[in-house]
């Protein structure tokens, strides 16, 4: 009997729009918006990547390393209903809020 390698997936994380994401490819992260066109592309430095069950998080090591993403368009947050009211003096005021983000699909994590 053969045995068998186990197979461990690729992934990164990395820093994105103000939080850290674990990606690997063909994900969609929705993520706080950017200033890039759709079909532009975004490149970014990972923080620790785990590639065939070696994780690698030296900052030295991951200098060779680049995350690429595909930007896929805008959308929209969930609506967030504010309210302000004061007790006995009439005053009501209700607000709404609905946060942009933007859609990518990550094309590759590679090194140098």
């Amino acid at each position: 009997m053969s045995e068998q390698e186990e197979s461990y997936p690729v992934y990164a994380i990395v820093r994105a729009g103000g939080r850290q994401e674990k990606v690997s490819v063909d994900d969609v992260l929705t993520i706080d918006r950017v200033s890039e066109e759709t079909g532009a592309t975004i490149k970014w430095q990972p923080i620790l990547v785990v590639e065939d069950g070696n994780v690698v998080s030296d900052v030295d090591k991951l200098s060779g390393y680049t995350v690429t993403a595909e930007v896929l368009g805008e959308t929209k947050g969930p609506k967030i209903n504010i309210l302000k009211y004061k007790n006995k003096t009439g005053y009501k005021r209700r607000l709404g809020h609905r946060q942009k983000h933007t859609q990518v699909r990550i094309t590759g994590i590679a090194a140098k």
